[in-house]
């Protein structure tokens, strides 16, 4: 069975037993300069861009990290005392988790205070990209909850996944298990990179550099996983039945979406007049707006009745856009 057809049918087995249980529901080592998230600029810059960003209209709980101690939120710029990159919040919006600028992952409330440190960098290593997994338990399939952080690690060179709790306490980290479809081959175990987790049972998305494909992984009994599509900096909806990615057409990059919640997948190209790169997306908790990265600054897209709509410029800040929930 294809990585596609499976998460179909996955989507229809974990949200049967949902029902049933009625569940609630990027630098080249650990110092180096900020990740993809955005240099380093000065406090006047980040004024600025703050007051500049106040003359647009923000959508409420996007954020923007841009490698600086300053993160916008709602367009007002707050100071969380240290270096933020590629700022990432829970889905109750509580925690923020971040890499630090020692290269550690670190959580801490919404203004920055009352920081962990969940997991300290031992040197050598990049670590990027965390992302948040999140489930409620499965009695019946003695499944328990899940509260972790997923991350991007690069370690002599090699790009892998890893994994820690998201309430420990200098934590050590645990490479993922990458297991690939019956019938389809291996998945690769190195140059794994961008996680993103999306939905209540732990699926997550993540590109890899090598074979320049978008990859998906089960963690809800299977654990299993397999390419999806060619792309790059994908993200998973909160329902599970869409993933956002960056794809070049003629020189830009543009953003693309995959629907594989039907019968069979469909991909397209939501930002087709793009003349500038758009990349970096972020979906929003409903599932309804994309919020992204251009040169210009942060920019959105809201789905219609036909697909999705025209981006609009929605701060003039430019950096790693996330949504708090």
């Amino acid at each position: 069975m294809s990585a596609r057809n499976r998460r179909s049918t996955a989507a229809v087995v974990t949200a049967g037993a949902a029902a049933l249980l009625a569940l609630c529901g990027a630098a080249t080592n650990a110092m180096a300069a900020p990740s993809s998230a955005g240099g380093v600029k000065g406090s006047a810059a980040m004024v600025a861009a703050a007051s500049s960003a106040h003359t647009l209209t923000v959508p409420r709980g996007v954020t923007i990290s841009d490698g600086t101690r300053h993160v916008l939120v709602n367009g007002r710029s707050i100071d969380f005392g240290t270096v933020v990159r590629d700022l990432a919040w829970n889905p109750s919006g509580s925690k923020a988790a971040f890499v630090d600028g020692h290269g550690n992952l670190v959580v801490s409330d919404p203004d920055g205070s009352h920081r962990v440190t969940v997991a300290a960098n031992p040197g050598g290593q990049t670590w990027s990209h965390p992302t948040w997994q999140v489930t409620a338990a499965d009695r019946s399939n003695q499944i328990p909850a899940k509260n972790n952080i997923i991350f991007s690690a690069k370690i002599h060179g090699s790009t892998v996944l890893e994994s820690v709790k998201a309430t420990s306490n200098h934590g050590k980290p645990a490479k993922i298990s990458l297991n690939g479809e019956p019938g389809e081959g291996n998945v690769p175990q190195t140059g794994n990179t961008w996680p993103n987790v999306g939905g209540s049972y732990g699926t997550a998305v993540y590109e890899n550099t090598h074979t320049g494909e978008v990859y998906i992984r089960d963690d809800y009994l299977r654990q299993q996983g397999g390419a999806l599509v060619k792309g790059s900096e994908p993200a998973l909806s909160p329902d599970n039945e869409e993933v956002v990615f960056v794809r070049s057409v003629h020189g830009h990059d543009h953003l693309f979406v995959e629907d594989f919640g039907g019968s069979s997948s469909v991909v397209k190209d939501v930002t087709p007049g793009a003349t500038t790169d758009y990349t970096e997306p972020a979906w929003s908790p409903n599932g309804r707006t994309i919020a992204f990265r251009a040169p210009s600054g942060t920019y959105t897209i809201t789905k219609t009745a036909h697909g999705f709509g025209t981006p609009v410029k929605v701060s003039a800040h430019t950096g790693l856009p996330a949504y708090r929930g």
